[in-house]
């Protein structure tokens, strides 16, 4: 994991003239994509030095692992460790303006239906301010706290689950039980449950009737059959949703460096399988401010042409969930990393005074 701070030891070794010359290259590549060879550095660079002095510097660079020559060019483009070398150390942030951060202030803060509908809200702001993938990891809701259940009988020894969770979120589903059960029976059953965990988790009450009515199956009454059943179909998994939310991935369409169809594929079904953007993401949620992973740093081969740019968001001080731009590591670092930053505090601060979201709060 990699937060935007460094050290001055892992540069100590340029100087300050190799320094500048290694920022104007990465500066360069981002805007135009193309190889930078010594000729368009010693120009763009500014400094009067002569071309076989910037080949000499531009070898050094890839003998340290900050630069690599592509096959088909004299020229040079930046590695993963230039890129981080270059955010940690070189970059000139540029910071969004009043005007830009009042579009996404109001946009942000518009009326949504749940967390689903504010995660794809802002994915999709992300997306189109960067156009580059935006992700927003849905909020984490609190410990999902059992308010109430219900058991109506369907036809065919299928039940219809009515959970109601924390203050006011209902989930249904349906379960296939061992036998048909009158609504008496589960009637019983649900009153049984209420009377005994309204107010505990869900995972409190998992364990709980679980482990000590398995134990005592063999001497059970018919109630408490029945309550088992139920219980064990219920509460079999934790309540699920969406995790996080991904906008704009066509954009990454017209990066030549994503460009071939096999890196495109493995980026769109780590898009679809989501584990790893998950994993990913999870680590950022203990992290302090922005983090960005460059290529191969997220440990992911389908990620491995690509930079992200996290922040995590928080209510009343704690970490809900993350947001970020996925895009090729030639991206515009200094205009995606202040974005990302300041979506993230506009997304807490919405969260914090909405109504809408207390089921969020810790």
């Amino acid at each position: 994991m990699h937060s935007m701070e460094f050290s001055t030891a892992s540069h100590s070794a340029l100087n300050e003239r190799t320094q500048h010359l290694l920022r104007t290259l990465v500066e360069r590549y981002i805007r135009d994509g193309q190889p930078v060879g010594s000729r368009t550095l010693a120009r763009d660079a500014g400094l009067d030095l002569s071309p076989a002095t910037i080949r000499n510097v531009m070898a050094d660079l890839e003998e340290l692992g900050y630069l690599r020559a592509p096959h088909t060019s004299a020229g040079r483009v930046p590695t993963a460790r230039g890129y981080r070398f270059f955010i940690d150390a070189l970059l000139h942030l540029k910071p969004l303006d009043a005007q830009e951060i009042e579009i996404l202030r109001r946009r942000i803060g518009q009326p949504v239906r749940d967390g689903a509908d504010l995660a794809r809200s802002v994915s999709d702001l992300l997306s189109g301010f960067t156009q580059l993938a935006g992700v927003v990891m849905l909020p984490r809701r609190q410990v999902a706290t059992l308010r109430q259940v219900e058991f109506l009988p369907l036809s065919e020894s299928r039940v219809l689950v009515i959970l109601v969770l924390n203050t006011q979120e209902v989930q249904n589903r349906i379960i296939q039980t061992r036998r048909p059960y009158s609504a008496s029976e589960l009637q019983q059953a649900a009153n049984y449950l209420n009377a005994q965990f309204t107010g505990k988790d869900i995972q409190q009450v998992r364990e709980a009737l679980l482990r000590d009515l398995r134990e005592t199956r063999d001497n059970l009454n018919r109630l408490m059959q029945t309550v088992v059943e139920m219980a064990e179909q219920t509460f079999a998994t934790e309540p699920v949703g969406e995790d996080y939310v991904v906008a704009g991935q066509t954009h990454l369409m017209q990066y030549a460096d994503l460009s071939d169809l096999d890196k495109l594929r493995q980026l769109f079904e780590a898009f679809n399988h989501k584990g790893d953007l998950l994993h990913l993401f999870d680590q950022c949620l203990q992290a302090d401010g922005v983090q960005i992973f460059i290529g191969e740093e997220s440990g992911f081969e389908a990620l491995e042409e690509c930079s992200i740019v996290t922040a995590p968001y928080t209510v009343e001080g704690q970490v809900l969930g993350v947001l970020g731009v996925i895009g090729p590591t030639r991206m515009a670092y200094d205009r995606v990393i202040p974005l990302v930053d300041v979506t993230a505090r506009l997304l807490a601060a919405a969260l914090n005074s909405s109504n809408e979201f207390k089921q969020y709060r810790p």
